[in-house]
């Protein structure tokens, strides 16, 4: 047996319409005779129809608890793991990603030739960057540093004994949940690799700047969310991001505001000076070879997106100190 023939897929999804047509279709011609597990989340289109008709396997979760990805990850290992004791290795995808020919293969060699990994992820890329600048952006935030790593996208190749050795995802988490999964398995040894070789292309279809500030909320949530759980390591994952959005999404824009009803001089001082972060931002862009418009718009997004960050991390710590359930923050 192959060892490619060892890996099981899992799509998870909800109302993908053509999206997690391409994302199936994929799989089953590369790997027609691999298993694949589909993972629905309350679809009212034709989506379980669709996968049932080529043939998936398709898991409906009970909509009457609340959603996570992580339980959709859960249940469709799970079920893959009941079909067949052969599967040793499980790729992750969501539903609105499509698998690239030749991934399998090359992420199965790299942990086959590298005992001491346990989860690897390529580069994902945006199917259509130029149909909107949150497309881009979102592509260039894909575009992750390679090497090995304490975390990486969803879309992902794990073997099953690291998945087992953490008992899966934290269904609790409603975002970030990847992150958290893989830094409860380097705790356990299995070391995390992002390989140079493209793994999937994403299909974002964010149109709408209301999308991306809801987006920059969830990551907020997410940020909080790891720290809270993890921060205490010696990588202090996320402490980094929380502190910038503490800084530019809570502590400037507030004290802007405060200043401009009382000393207003001082607020423009303020005002000026985070325009100039701004434009630093950009200008770092530029040399890195970013277009100028493109440069400057994502300067502009990734500043002010860090305030619906910020209302993000204040979610995530009301809900905490509230001992209130979280709810899915959704941006499609």
């Amino acid at each position: 047996m192959s060892l490619v023939s060892k890996v099981g897929f899992v799509a998870i999804g909800r109302n993908e319409g053509d999206r997690l047509k391409r994302c199936l279709d994929a799989v089953s011609a590369l790997y027609p005779q691999n298993s694949v597990v589909y993972v629905d989340s309350g679809s009212s289109d034709q989506s379980v129809k669709y996968a049932t008709s080529i043939g998936v396997d398709v898991v409906e979760l009970d909509m009457s608890i609340p959603f996570t990805a992580a339980r959709a990850r859960n249940a469709g290992y799970q079920r893959l793991l009941s079909k067949t004791s052969d599967i040793s290795m499980v790729q992750f995808l969501d539903g609105d990603c499509e698998l690239s020919a030749g991934w399998i293969e090359t992420a199965v060699n790299f942990l086959e030739s590298h005992r001491e990994f346990g989860i690897v992820s390529g580069r994902r890329k945006e199917r259509f960057p130029e149909h909107s600048i949150y497309n881009t952006l979102i592509d260039i935030e894909w575009n992750t540093a390679v090497g090995e790593t304490s975390a990486v996208l969803g879309d992902m190749l794990v073997r099953v004994s690291a998945l087992n050795a953490v008992n899966g995802f934290d269904e609790k988490i409603i975002a970030a949940e990847d992150d958290d999964f893989c830094l409860r398995a380097r705790a356990r040894g299995f070391k995390v690799f992002r390989i140079d070789h493209e793994m999937s292309t994403h299909d974002a279809n964010m149109i709408l700047l209301s999308q991306w500030y809801k987006r920059s909320m969830r990551g907020g949530h997410g940020y909080a969310n790891i720290y809270h759980l993890h921060g205490g390591g010696k990588e202090r994952h996320f402490q980094r991001n929380l502190l910038s959005v503490l800084l530019w999404g809570g502590l400037v824009p507030l004290a802007v505001v405060i200043c401009m009803f009382s000393i207003p001089l001082l607020g423009m001082v303020l005002v000026c000076f985070y325009f100039l972060m701004w434009i630093r931002l950009a200008l770092k862009n530029i040399k890195a070879g970013t277009t100028i418009p493109v440069a400057f718009s994502y300067a502009a997004l990734i500043y002010t997106g860090k305030i619906f960050e910020f209302f993000g991390v204040i979610r995530y710590l009301k809900n905490l100190l509230l001992s209130r359930k979280h709810q899915l923050i959704e941006y499609k």
